[in-house]
């Protein structure tokens, strides 16, 4: 077994093993570690002191490279760290953000400068990084892409808006994806661009949401962000090969997130069954009740899987196959998790929209995994496509 970092202010609970953790008592030994660091917290905590702790413990950077101050694993460790802390109901949404989408984009493509400035603090939680890819007219279509960066000199000029940025507030830059034109064929083509957050031209506006989370949306408009040429990340001519390095992760984590939600709401539901009585029994005995719970708890499992087996591919460099898995995953989870939370509050009845037992939040919270960051219906088309190889209706 990978040997573990030595705890600081939170010694009781174990840090995350060093070097590659792909052996399955290393899996089991962090699940337990991160189930114990997540209901220390619990719900309604602290999500900057969760935060902390969970970074001085190595959590937070257990995918990125060890010579960086990370942990050395990847996807599949970074993802079970998020599914317990879900499941604790303390899930920490930025971990799909910072360490998944930024972190593995820069590990994999960035300049040793790169690596050796922003690494060492996305690993131990002291620095933060957004993700810019969404716009109002393309949503997440790269295809579509608006924003454009262009040479002047030896910079780069950005502009262009994006829409439902996750954490620009509290990030210390957001990696933005923009186009550049290919001078060969006069086609745009994705590159990505590390944009620190007071940065001249870069402004932010606050999105009035209804759910209530600690990370809050934005919409962000560049007008004519002037960069240094070093805030490119990787080849200018590499194009979706990057970008796709980082969506992968992303829905990945996301279906962690939805996978942490449902079990959250599932153990809720399973012990008010077992304690609420009703004629002498508990309600939990009658399989009006046990039956669709049971079901929602193998929904998840299933989820689980599918993400353990995109986690793993894409760990072990299978891009294209990670590709299919991981929008499989993203799309299981996001239905299991809407299952399992809609199931948890009927069992509950009254109880399960009283603030008294935290139920009702994830109404709404658990309907982010279907649309986000891609619609289950951008992924039904992704499948029907690339998998099935049927004509396109676009």
């Amino acid at each position: 077994m990978c040997g573990y970092r030595r705890a600081s202010a939170t010694s009781h609970i174990r840090p995350a093993p060093k070097g590659p953790v792909m052996d399955p008592e290393d899996h089991k030994a962090l699940r337990e570690a991160v189930a114990a660091l997540g209901k220390r917290h619990g719900p309604g905590g602290d999500p900057t002191q969760l935060w902390s702790d969970a970074g001085k413990l190595g959590y937070l950077g257990v995918n990125l490279p060890e010579e960086h101050g990370g942990g050395g694993g990847g996807i599949s460790e970074l993802s079970i760290v998020l599914e317990e802390l879900g499941a604790a109901g303390c899930p920490l949404l930025m971990l799909v953000v910072s360490p998944a989408i930024c972190g593995t984009v820069i590990a994999r493509f960035g300049t040793d400068a790169q690596k050796q400035q922003w690494l060492p603090g996305l690993a131990d939680g002291t620095r933060l990084m957004a993700f810019g890819i969404t716009e109002p007219d393309a949503g997440s279509n790269s295809h579509r892409i608006t924003t454009t960066a262009r040479k002047d000199g030896t910079d780069w000029l950005l502009t262009g808006r994006k829409v439902f940025i996750s954490g620009v507030d509290i990030a210390d830059a957001t990696l933005i994806v923009g186009r550049t034109e290919d001078a060969r064929t006069g086609r745009l083509k994705p590159c990505l661009f590390i944009v620190p957050r007071d940065t001249p031209g870069f402004t932010r506006r606050p999105i009035d949401m209804e759910l209530n989370a600690a990370e809050k949306q934005f919409e962000l408009v560049l007008d004519d962000v002037r960069l240094p040429a070093d805030a490119l990340v990787g080849d200018e001519d590499a194009g979706l090969l990057q970008l796709f390095a980082g969506l992968n992760p992303e829905r990945v984590m996301t279906a962690a997130f939805a996978i942490g939600m449902g079990r959250h709401a599932l153990a809720k539901a399973i012990e008010y069954a077992r304690d609420r009585t009703v004629w002498n029994s508990p309600i939990g005995a009658h399989q009006a009740i046990a039956h669709p719970l049971a079901q929602a708890h193998i929904e998840l499992e299933l989820a689980r899987l599918m993400m353990q087996k995109a986690a793993h591919l894409y760990d072990t460099g299978d891009d294209i196959g990670a590709g299919e898995a991981a929008n499989m995953a993203k799309y299981a989870a996001g239905e299991a998790c809407v299952k399992a939370v809609d199931q948890a509050v009927h069992t509950l009845g009254g109880n399960g929209l009283t603030r008294e037992y935290g139920l009702a939040r994830l109404i709404t919270a658990a309907r982010v995994a279907r649309i986000a960051p891609v619609s289950r219906e951008m992924i039904l088309n992704y499948v029907s496509h690339q998998t099935l190889g049927l004509p396109k209706s676009y």
